[in-house]
């Protein structure tokens, strides 16, 4: 039987969420956990890869397991597992549901905190220096008018393509945060951190807004703006067709 995870995790401790072979990852601590409360060796999927540093308020695995799942098995993971990473949910899915490759949409959201706050610097990227935003969300429309983001995109990476379906990218002032929410069917690894860098150079008046247009189309990553911090990085959502969920197991 096949079973979705539903998880979050601060990212800070750890080298993303992909198995590494000489680094701490998200994934390993989560399987190990699994295995050990299983008495059984447990692989488990996930959604997308998120790199070293960012955070997850939600993500989902997918893993298989063949005999009925132990009672309270959520409480007896988060009892288990280290503070920084907590269970949610344990769904029962259609045998050939995939928690990546099933998943319709992500959402992240990365935050700027514009006042220095020693509350929070290490959960968003402190800048001081005063962004336009109404600047920022006309790059935002700009953003929305392509697919192909090659010119964000680590440069060899093993992808198909670039291109992707961007259904939301804004920003918003949240208290003393500007925070970007960007939604699409898939990313590019970085990419949303060099959106946002590059963004950010617009909303300091280093770019031109219409000069974004030729970095998307120069396909060149040297072309765009830096790449913000991974701690202000945050998966938000990942969105699934209801159909292929069959029980909420509690």
């Amino acid at each position: 039987m096949r079973f979705f995870i539903e998880l979050s995790y601060n990212g800070k401790g750890y080298h993303g969420w992909q198995n590494q072979p000489n680094a701490i990852s998200v994934q390993e601590v989560v399987e190990q956990s699994l295995s050990t409360l299983l008495k059984t060796n447990v692989a488990i999927f996930g959604a997308g890869r998120t790199d070293a540093g960012v955070h997850a308020r939600q993500m989902f695995a997918h893993f298989d397991y063949d005999l009925e799942l132990p009672d309270n098995l959520v409480f007896k993971l988060n009892s288990f597992l280290p503070s920084d990473i907590a269970i949610h949910d344990i769904k029962h899915v259609k045998a050939d549901a995939h928690a990546r490759f099933h998943a319709l949409s992500r959402t992240y959201v990365y935050r700027v905190a514009t006042v220095k706050n020693v509350f929070n610097f290490e959960n968003a990227y402190a800048l001081q220096k005063p962004l336009d935003v109404k600047l920022l969300n006309k790059a935002c429309d700009i953003l929305l008018e392509y697919k192909d983001f090659q010119c964000f995109s680590k440069v060899h990476t093993d992808v198909k393509t670039y291109y992707c379906e961007l259904m939301i990218a804004n920003w918003t002032i949240v208290g003393d945060e500007l925070v970007f929410t960007i939604k699409a069917d898939r990313f590019l690894r970085n990419m949303v951190r060099a959106i946002v860098g590059t963004l950010i150079n617009i909303g300091l008046g280093k770019i031109e807004l219409q000069h974004l247009h030729d970095i998307i189309k120069s396909k060149d990553r040297s072309e765009a703006g830096f790449s913000v911090p991974a701690h202000g990085l945050y998966l938000t959502k990942v969105d699934y067709p209801e159909i292929i969920f069959k029980t909420d197991l509690n």
